[in-house]
């Protein structure tokens, strides 16, 4: 079965990190960029990063250097790690494939493609 599993929600107090890892079943992600995405409820989806094939990143600027994206070609895997999380923060996290480009300037970077993972809640809560 082709599609993005994704793991490494939970539950963290303010001021803690969590790292999400996006991996593919089915296919090989080194060839694929990948986007993180979220959505907290009765709000709409909300970009948060995105690194291509090559290494190129994007981040929002709400995320003020709290975010890192990176990946791991010998592991298949996209992370995003999560420094200083706020309550705010707390939403269901996804990752999706998003196009391939030399450079993001905003939108091109949260276009969302052919695969999207199943989601997991991160609650920041004290």
């Amino acid at each position: 079965q082709v599609q993005l599993v994704e793991s490494g929600g939970g539950l963290v107090q303010p001021g803690g990190s969590l790292r999400l890892s996006c991996a593919a079943s089915g296919f090989i992600l080194d060839y694929y960029a990948i986007g993180w995405f979220r959505q907290a409820p009765g709000k709409g989806r909300e970009g948060i990063s995105c690194i291509s094939s090559d290494g190129n990143k994007y981040y929002s600027d709400f995320l003020k250097g709290r975010f890192t994206i990176s990946r791991s070609n010998d592991k298949h895997t996209v992370y995003l790690q999560m420094n200083n999380l706020k309550p705010d923060d707390t939403a269901v996290y996804y990752c999706a494939t998003v196009p391939d480009l030399d450079s993001y300037s905003g939108d091109d970077c949260f276009e969302e493609l052919d695969y999207r993972s199943q989601g997991t809640q991160v609650t920041v809560s004290s």
